[in-house]
């Protein structure tokens, strides 16, 4: 099984400046870097277009969280792995997602929403993200699954990124972040990673703030407490994941496989 985790708006330097000791330990066994970088426009959707499909916006076409078939359609990573028979899952703390993949190939798929009809954030539901993941992946055993945590970001534009109350909220998701991984297999690989960083109350920018960002992968056959040398960006997570699957990354993607992470 290969896990995607997604930590929406999480900043390289929240790590060191919060108590997240599920997420400093899964470092210290893991091949990453603390300087990968993020795709302009900055915002959670075109991040996940570029993550999942492989391209950047001057590609894919979406520049906002607003979603609009691609002028030039190509297969997602979802897309792709199903194709190539390999089952897939989401658990997420969004309700935007269903544009990273065609209707009906997910054999499974849980959402919640961080955000309330009033626009107010909901900090506790990645809580059910984490039971979900625990409760579901052991048992359906996808080949590849991908877990969004929301709350960072709904924290950042709430009180500001590096504020006391990011890095709580920071804390906490380290906590259920552990609590999900407890209860996987330890034969698992994953990746954990943000779309974006953040600075003041927003993000979207080309500033550093926004731009840098974490980029871990561990599991077997990956190095340990390694820190990767090459330049890691949003485009290389796809065809990294499709590698892992056992399948050749589409030759539409732009992205490369981050092969200096393997044993």
């Amino acid at each position: 099984m290969v896990i995607l985790t997604l930590i929406d708006g999480l900043r390289p330097d929240a790590l060191a400046a919060a108590q997240t000791p599920h997420l400093d330990a899964f470092r210290r066994r893991s091949a990453y870097t603390m300087q990968a970088s993020s795709l302009m426009p900055t915002i959670t959707l075109p991040c996940h277009m570029a993550i999942f499909y492989s391209v950047p916006a001057g590609r894919h076409g979406i520049l906002t969280n607003t979603f609009s078939p691609l002028a030039r359609p190509l297969p997602s990573l979802v897309d792709h792995a199903t194709q190539e028979r390999r089952r897939c899952a989401f658990i997420t703390s969004w309700d935007g997602f269903s544009a990273l993949y065609q209707p009906s190939t997910l054999d499974f798929n849980f959402s919640v929403h961080y955000v309330d009809e009033h626009g107010r954030p909901r900090l506790e539901v990645d809580e059910q993200v984490a039971e979900a993941a625990a409760r579901y992946l052991p048992r359906l055993q996808p080949d590849f699954a991908f877990v969004y945590f929301g709350t960072t970001d709904a924290a950042g534009h709430e009180f500001g990124w590096m504020d006391d109350r990011y890095l709580r909220q920071v804390e906490r998701v380290d906590g259920w972040f552990g609590q999900m991984l407890a209860a996987l297999p330890e034969d698992s690989h994953m990746i954990v990673q943000s779309d974006h960083g953040g600075h003041d109350r927003t993000h979207g920018s080309d500033r550093p703030e926004d731009m840098e960002i974490p980029w871990l992968i561990a599991g077997p056959g990956i190095k340990a407490d390694y820190e990767i040398r090459q330049p890691v960006n949003l485009l290389h997570t796809a065809p990294t994941i499709a590698h892992l699957l056992g399948i050749e990354p589409h030759r539409a993607w732009e992205g490369d496989v981050v092969r200096e992470i393997f044993t």
